[in-house]
């Protein structure tokens, strides 16, 4: 028997089912103590927003509820990772560590980590995380990372998917209680203001509700042929169960694919692009701060006008289509993908505002914005990063109106005012605005988005 408990360190992967190192740690047979660390200033670190905070809250809530169903205490403590699990390796009288791996630069912490306890005499073990298919095990023909999409995705889908893991037996919980703090103690939650009433409306985080989602979705399958009409309740709203591991990506892959037919394989071949951008944050930790194509540091933003920028965050450009966006995102901590292109497109090509402005206000407010996919969908927008879009491609918010919400019937949900004196005139020119912005790829010599 071994001598002493084990201690599994919780991140981005709130939930007791396929969650290899909870399972491992109840198969090695001493008592099991969870922890969770909220850790916002260590090195790599990118301390979640204010609508990730809200989620975070309610999945720690949730997380607790099945963990103490199975004899599992979660110690909560706030501060560095790096001084606090060695500290619970104390208090909780661990001799062991277990996590499941993450793949952003804050994953320089664990490396530390598990050098660090080990040389004190502490087994540690990490296992695969929040992707597919591990980032050292795809690689192209010259043992390259992947930068172009397609082949990325033809490797992936040509390699097995390892099967999820069911959920772990009860244990017996350990004989001492270890302190940690109070979640709300954690000031997670708006209170004031409360901005949060939408966001409460729109999901119930947690484990159960993932899985609830997960299955609602499989049955209703046939319905994703209508994704690209944001009027329409067709997307599968698993986005934030995935960037917070209430749901593993090997769990929806494997229940999806048993759906099989074209909407099932369109849409694991989103699940892809999710590992797409993982493998390149792998590769390349600073991709929410620097352009991937090193020509664009020599691109000819606008000067910000704070103005503009306010009245495109909050749904005031007099562009029907993105405004509908904007309110939703902040009314809900979401926005329909295809909105989600106009309304970066808009900021980034048409205004000629750095892509990093929009990346941060996403940031703060997507329920689900994580380390790699939202960098790297605002530098795929802006031309900037791995696979991006044709610099040429600009999306026109009325043309994608007209085609994807033709009876207006999302813009008249989120824009009552429309048609009144009170909803304002366009800030920007569509036209001229595209001729601006086509003369600015332009000056990078019509390359800025060529493959490297």
């Amino acid at each position: 028997m071994p001598s002493g408990a084990t201690l599994v360190w919780f991140r981005d992967d709130l939930r007791v089912a396929d969650h290899p190192a909870l399972l491992a740690a109840v198969e090695r047979g001493a008592p099991v103590v969870a922890a969770y660390v909220l850790d916002e200033h260590g090195d790599g670190v990118r301390a979640p927003g204010g609508a990730a905070r809200w989620w975070l809250h309610h999945s720690l809530a949730a997380l607790g509820d099945e963990l103490a169903a199975l004899g599992i205490p979660l110690v909560l403590r706030r501060g560095l990772a790096a001084e606090l699990i060695p500290q619970l390796v104390v208090d909780t009288g661990a001799d062991t560590v277990l996590w499941n791996r993450r793949y952003g630069p804050a994953r320089a912490i664990d490396a530390e980590l598990k050098a660090r306890m080990r040389e004190a005499g502490t087994e540690v073990r990490s296992f695969p995380g929040d992707v597919l298919a591990e980032p050292q095990e795809l690689a192209t023909a010259s043992g390259a990372p992947y930068r172009v999409f397609t082949p990325f995705w033809n490797a992936l889908r040509g390699r097995p998917v390892a099967p999820p893991l069911p959920a772990p037996d009860a244990v017996d919980s350990p004989a001492e209680p270890v302190a940690g703090d109070a979640l709300d103690d954690w000031e997670l939650l708006p209170r004031r203001p409360d901005w949060a009433g939408g966001l409460r409306a729109t999901w119930t985080p947690g484990e159960a509700a993932g899985l609830e989602r997960l299955e609602e979705f499989a049955d209703e399958l046939d319905g994703y042929a209508d994704r690209d009409l944001p009027a329409v309740d067709a997307t599968s709203r698993l986005s934030p169960r995935l960037r917070w591991g209430e749901l593993s990506p090997r769990q929806v892959w494997h229940r999806i694919r048993r759906e099989g037919g074209p909407h099932a394989e369109a849409f694991l071949r989103e699940l892809g692009w999710r590992d797409f951008f993982r493998h390149t944050l792998f590769h390349d930790a600073r991709l929410a701060t620097r352009n991937l194509r090193p020509q664009f540091d020599a691109f000819p933003w606008a000067d910000p006008d704070p103005a503009e920028i306010d009245a495109w965050r909050y749904g005031r450009t007099g562009i029907p289509f993105v405004d509908a966006g904007m309110r939703e995102l902040w009314a809900t901590g979401a926005m329909h993908n295809r909105v989600r292109m106009s309304a970066a497109s808009l900021l980034v090509k048409n205004l000629l505002v750095d892509w990093r402005v929009g990346e941060a206000w996403f940031w703060d407010t997507l329920v689900d914005a994580d380390d790699a996919s939202n960098p790297g969908n605002w530098q795929w927008v802006a031309g900037s990063g791995q696979d991006a879009a044709p610099y040429f491609r600009i999306f026109n918010p009325e043309r994608q109106a007209a085609r994807f919400d033709p009876d207006g019937a999302y813009v008249r949900r989120w824009l009552p005012e429309l048609g009144t004196d009170a909803y304002p005139a366009p800030i920007v020119d569509l036209a001229a605005s595209r001729e601006r912005a086509l003369a600015a790829y332009e000056s990078l010599g019509g390359r800025g988005t060529a493959p490297p």
